[in-house]
């Protein structure tokens, strides 16, 4: 599906015709996981309260939180406008999953529980869905907040889309669904199998790939209608454990799906890219630990793999650095990470939070 240029008025609902399966009052389900989430939950609620589209249930689902007293006080003044759920800890996934299957409307939109909507995010989404009635999914773009280096950027700055949704783009990170942007027909994501409730990391990832896969319709826009919070301690904040993740959605969708082999090829393509930022991740932190031949051993390792991104000459001029003259090698790549990180320049596009599928390499490299 083409990118969507040119949103309609946002201030107008736009539901004409939306309403096919379920009773009118209500069109869209909104879906909140919460877990540890009693500092933000507020905000959060507030946003989806404050729509000018009305035409809204809002599902809270407490997934087993640990600060639940703290969750259900920030909770108390809202409670006769949610549907409150309280469940054991079943992830992001099992959360999400059990709000889709309580769900009235015949679309779905997520929102994390520390984003914020602004006010005509369903309203523009619903009116682009009505206006096309084969779109399946539409995301919206949003502005990353929070103490962070790249408070401010859009999202799709750092996690573009370019051209229409497909498997291969996903595949390639060339486009990104972003989860808290994101309106989708409650029935397509059911016939898809809902999240998989194995991953607690690229879980979102996982999904909009087989709805892809399955010829649904995926659209966009670039009009900021979301604010993302990062912050430390978030899922997708380590940057080791996203990159395992990916590895298994990966796996799991080698195995899973009736692929061509060009697809199959590109799958391969992209694990073994991980699989070596991997093991330069480890060669970095080695080496700035001191441990040399650790250090080199992951970089023999990482040329195992084929990622054109990582040419094995390359991988091999490092190798060997790393084992004739470690000390430079260490003073050299330790000078490099201070200017990293006293430099003003937000991370690299690749590795931004808003980019959780394959691109998600692109930054890693013994610089």
């Amino acid at each position: 599906m083409t990118p969507l240029e040119h949103p309609p008025d946002q201030a107008t609902n736009g539901t004409a015709g939306l309403a096919r399966t379920h009773a009118p009052e209500i069109a869209v389900s909104v879906i909140v996981p919460a877990y540890n989430a009693a500092q933000f939950i507020g905000r959060t609620v507030e946003s989806v309260l404050r729509q000018t589209f009305d035409r809204y249930e809002l599902i809270v689902v407490n997934d087993g939180s640990p600060d639940t007293p703290d969750l259900e006080r920030a909770l108390q003044p809202f409670r006769e406008r949610i549907v409150y759920v309280v469940q054991p800890n079943a992830g992001p996934s099992g959360a999400r999953n059990n709000g889709i299957l309580r769900a009235r409307g015949e679309f779905i939109a997520f929102l994390d529980s520390d984003d914020v909507w602004r006010p005509e995010f369903l309203s523009t989404q619903m009116r682009l869905l009505s206006a096309d009635p084969s779109i399946d999914l539409v995301y919206s773009n949003g502005v990353i907040v929070g103490d962070v280096p790249v408070a401010g950027r859009e999202q799709m700055s750092m996690a573009p889309s370019r051209g229409p949704v497909t498997f291969e783009k996903l595949l390639r990170g060339e486009c990104t669904v972003l989860t808290s942007c994101v309106v989708v027909r409650r029935q397509c994501v059911i016939d898809a199998g809902l999240f998989d409730g194995r991953f607690r990391r690229s879980e979102d990832f996982h999904l909009w790939v087989r709805l892809a896969q399955r010829g649904a319709r995926i659209a966009y826009h670039r009009t900021v209608l979301v604010e993302h919070r990062q912050r430390p301690g978030s899922l997708s904040d380590d940057r080791r454990a996203m990159a395992h993740a990916a590895i298994e959605v990966m796996q799991d969708l080698q195995a899973t799906l009736p692929l061509t082999p060009v697809q199959q090829d590109l799958l391969r393509q992209h694990m073994a890219e991980y699989q070596v930022y991997l093991e330069l991740d480890a060669a970095k932190r080695l080496l700035l630990a001191g441990a040399y031949g650790p250090a080199g051993a992951a970089l023999g390792r990482a040329r195992t793999w084929e990622a054109a991104r990582w040419p094995r000459a390359r991988l091999r001029l490092l190798e060997v650095g790393v084992c004739c003259m470690p000390g430079v090698m260490r003073r050299a790549y330790g000078r490099l990470r201070r200017g990293a990180l006293t430099s003003p320049e937000p991370e690299p596009p690749g590795m931004a939070e808003a980019d959780l599928g394959p691109s998600a390499v692109r930054a890693a490299d013994l610089e």
